[in-house]
């Protein structure tokens, strides 16, 4: 019997958000000042008055617009190196390090950006389906080449991945109202399974 796995990155596996922690860890002396200019943005997200994707594209880019590829995944590497794996809720790691790979195909399923998150995909062994910075001649452009892979656009995501794969089950793990399509999508669905 094969089965896939659908895990939630940012808070179905981690302590906490990684967006946050990872900015400041990749620009600590713009962070502060680029916060405390965003919080009305964050605050009118909040009340759903905003568009998240915009509000999160525009902090990003304010904090690592012009970084070359390079500096950036030399971040993600030291930020993964710092975080791992104190950052991962005690039973997702259990859970993750006793999945049976020849009859299941994992996959990190985030609104977080790849740029960050792939170091613990691979640690993991998943597939990473996230959102996607956009980098041009090797430079972040500050825009991302994706939608933002949060709600109904996480199902979609996945179907474009898995299309003609053979499988028998899909088994989905969240935290969020974001991820609730995804729950909603899969054969078997678990919320907030690791907290």
């Amino acid at each position: 019997m094969k089965k896939f796995y659908f895990f939630d990155f940012d808070g179905t596996l981690t302590h906490k958000d990684t967006m946050f922690l990872f900015l400041r860890f990749a620009s600590p002396s713009k962070y502060r000042f680029q916060y405390l200019k965003h919080i009305p943005l964050f605050i009118l997200v909040k009340l759903k008055l905003i568009d998240a994707a915009q509000v999160k594209k525009s902090f990003i880019s304010s904090l690592l617009k012009g970084k070359t590829q390079e500096f950036i995944e030399r971040k993600s590497q030291a930020f993964f190196a710092e975080y791992y794996p104190s950052l991962i809720r005690e039973r997702a790691l259990d859970f993750i390090q006793k999945i049976d790979r020849e009859k299941t195909d994992s996959y990190l399923v985030t609104a977080s950006l790849d740029i960050w998150v792939k170091p613990f995909a691979e640690e993991f062994k998943m597939n990473l389906i996230s959102t996607e910075a956009y980098f041009k001649d090797g430079v972040f452009t500050g825009e991302f080449k994706t939608p933002n892979c949060n709600g109904r656009e996480k199902v979609t995501r996945i179907k474009a991945q898995i299309q003609g794969k053979k499988y028998d089950k899909t088994i989905a793990f969240g935290d969020t109202s974001g991820d609730k399509p995804m729950l909603q999508w899969a054969n078997e669905s678990y919320f907030r399974f690791f907290h």
